[in-house]
């Protein structure tokens, strides 16, 4: 293949590449690897092949962590940046999450507003910058990792990956099922409604991308109106202020409260840091980055503080039969008496609403599959669709059993993504921006390495950084189960969760110079 080269984004391929054949491991073109998964993976199962054969022409999608050329892209998804993700967030589990404001930290609705506004605006912008890699590479999220943390980094990336979009797949799974079952208490046991929910999600992630890009381009519309819905039946219940002010915490405790539910917004947000380039590398490359970014942003903030806040306003309501509802059946039976005036067309919404969760399961259950492709050349060599079961069946198995323990789940869960998606941004960051810029130590990405460990970098100076990270984590943390040095001093009696703030910091200044040594150590 001819060099090629993006100016903006120092983006360059070279020669063939060193990827897996039936023989093993050896030069093949890119061609072959790359732009004919279909041919790759029927020949490499024999008699299974022809099985596997059928579902491709059926549509099912064979390409899995494979880099998508530059003349295999498409200019049809370009606006799905915006619709793809104001469908995957205008969802119940979204709402859940505002509920945590009240729920957990006593914060009225102005505080837990202002945290939402705050530190959601620069979750987003981080996410919004993994975006744009998307479409410059040709790569899926975990693959890009593999540019700053090599081979070894980037796996450990996907096993972290692999068990945050489980952990979303589990919350989605048991919120959904509570919802059902109340749409007709007693009549729909929670496990089956877990079990349903969790099939639905499981159909367009197996036929694959573009079935995904199409449902996520329309499912939007009606949960936007249901979510007005809500908005209106709330304020006729009545948020009551003043009754919430009476509870919340002051002074340190209060700065605590806030800091800890920060930290649960920014990984609502960064959560899907990990995964953003998976449903934009299919785009053209030389869409700008200004672009992509803008509509990543507005895509993610606006559906996700429009519905958390929400999820905080619902929770200020002081009737006693909906702070009943909330504390017995949850955020879904919360939902569930906030409808309840309608009676049967709320009955209607309220299976709307708890079906809303595929639309974020769908993206939780698909890149759960390219991460664990991710992990090496065994497991991108199992077709993408037999991973995506996969994690269908662990997370609906983890949300049967977790079914019970829905808040602290989705709590502890949120805070612990917020720490390790903060320091991978701020890696794959400064690997873009400071070492392959162009001009830079390396002068951009050769993209045809991204399945030679031998051309990939060794990888020490992301592990190190990731490491660094994780200290700053574990030293800032304020967990129910374990609260770090710094964590307690900067806070009241339980401490000030400062985990995501300082693993940020902690990796952005240590992996500079590491990077810059391993580069003059290595060349690569």
């Amino acid at each position: 293949m001819a060099d090629k080269s993006f100016s903006d984004a120092g983006i360059k391929e070279k020669g063939d590449v060193e990827v897996v054949s039936e023989e093993g491991t050896g030069p093949i073109h890119h061609k072959t690897a790359d732009t004919e998964p279909e041919r790759a993976i029927v020949e490499r199962y024999g008699f299974l092949g022809p099985y596997i054969s059928k579902l491709f022409e059926l549509g099912v999608e064979a390409r899995g962590v494979e880099r998508i050329p530059e003349d295999m892209r498409d200019v049809t998804h370009i606006w799905n940046n915006i619709f793809m993700w104001w469908s995957v967030n205008t969802v119940l589990t979204t709402i859940s999450i505002g509920v945590l404001a009240q729920q957990l930290f006593t914060l009225t609705l102005p505080h837990a507003i202002a945290t939402i506004l705050c530190f959601g605006a620069i979750g987003t912008a981080l996410t919004a910058f993994i975006a744009t890699l998307g479409p410059k590479t040709g790569l899926r999220t975990m693959i890009i990792t593999r540019f700053s943390s090599g081979y070894v980094g980037g796996t450990i990336y996907s096993i972290l990956n692999i068990l945050t979009q489980l952990g979303f797949a589990v919350t989605c799974v048991i919120l959904g099922g509570q919802t059902l079952a109340s749409v007709n208490p007693g009549t729909l046991p929670l496990v089956a409604g877990i079990v349903i929910i969790g099939v639905l999600s499981l159909i367009p992630c197996f036929i694959g991308y573009d079935m995904i890009h199409y449902y996520e381009r329309y499912a939007w519309m009606p949960l936007f109106v249901v979510m007005l819905f809500l908005w209106g039946l709330g304020a006729k219940a009545g948020f009551d202020l003043s009754t919430e002010a009476a509870h919340e915490d002051t002074g340190r405790a209060l700065s605590s409260d806030i800091l800890s539910f920060g930290g649960i917004v920014f990984g609502s947000f960064t959560g899907w840091g990990p995964v953003v380039a998976d449903y934009n590398c299919k785009m053209p490359a030389d869409i700008p980055a200004k672009k992509i970014f803008l509509m990543t942003f507005v895509g993610l903030y606006i559906p996700i503080c429009f519905v958390e806040i929400l999820g905080a306003a619902l929770t200020s309501i002081s009737d006693p039969a909906y702070v009943d509802a909330l504390a017995n059946g949850g955020t879904g039976g919360l939902v569930a008496q906030v409808l309840s005036p309608w009676k049967g067309g709320g009955k209607f919404i309220l299976l709307l609403i708890a079906l809303s969760v595929l639309t974020n399961n769908i993206a939780n259950t698909y890149s759960a599959g390219l991460s664990i492709q991710a992990l090496g050349r065994p497991f991108a060599m199992v077709p993408r669709f037999f991973w995506t079961f996969f994690g269908f069946v662990v997370y609906t198995v983890a949300g049967i059993a977790g079914r019970q323990h829905f808040s602290d789940i989705l709590s502890n869960f949120l805070s612990i993504l917020g720490y390790w998606t903060a320091w991978f941004i701020v890696i794959v960051l400064e690997e873009h921006f400071l070492f392959r810029r162009p001009g830079g130590r390396l002068g951009g990405y050769n993209l045809d390495d991204w399945d030679s460990p031998s051309r990939l970098p060794v990888g020490i100076a992301g592990v190190l950084a990731a490491c660094f990270g994780a200290a700053g984590a574990v030293v800032g943390m304020a967990e129910v189960w374990y609260t770090g040095p710094l964590g307690k001093m900067a806070g009241a009696e339980f401490g000030a969760d400062l985990g995501f703030e300082l693993a940020f910091g902690f990796a952005a200044v240590t992996y500079p110079p590491l990077r810059w040594l391993e580069i003059r150590l290595t060349g690569r």
